[in-house]
């Protein structure tokens, strides 16, 4: 299965195989920069988050974070792990809230973390706050493709 990756540099959109990805760091198609994709979770910018949002071919989940979150900093490791076992039926894209401004104030990010699901390019649901590992798998069952 394949997902759909953004390149941080020249913003094309990339199709990557998730299994190969684990064992070799993919590269953009177009521009040969190394693709913002490690474990199944992609770093996105303002620019690429719009583009992922549009352009989707099943559910995206956004994690919007900072770095200074405690809370954001927690709940990683919980949703890599879920990026890990669910990546066939979702797209997972985080966005650091501090970097990329323009999308967080777009989205209404208000409190971090907040996770937002997309399909077929519209917002479908919003939760803010971390959430242990089976909360949030159960939270994603109601949007699976």
């Amino acid at each position: 299965m394949n997902t759909l990756v953004v390149c941080s540099h020249c913003e094309k959109m990339n199709r990557v195989p998730l299994d190969k990805a684990v064992t070799a760091q993919p590269i953009c198609a177009s521009c040969k920069t190394k693709l913002p994709l490690h474990d199944g979770v992609q770093e996105v910018s303002d620019g690429g988050l719009a583009k992922l949002i549009r352009n989707a071919d099943r559910p995206l989940v956004v994690d919007f974070w900072a770095e200074w979150c405690g809370p954001c900093k927690a709940f990683a490791p919980t949703f890599v792990a879920t990026a890990k076992q669910l990546g066939q039926q979702f797209i997972f894209a985080k966005l650091n809230t501090e970097q990329c401004p323009a999308a967080a104030q777009a989205h209404q990010i208000r409190s971090i973390p907040t996770l937002i699901v997309f399909k077929n390019g519209v917002e479908v649901n919003r939760q803010s706050g971390a959430m242990p590992q089976a909360m949030f798998m159960q939270y994603l069952a109601q949007w699976k493709a």
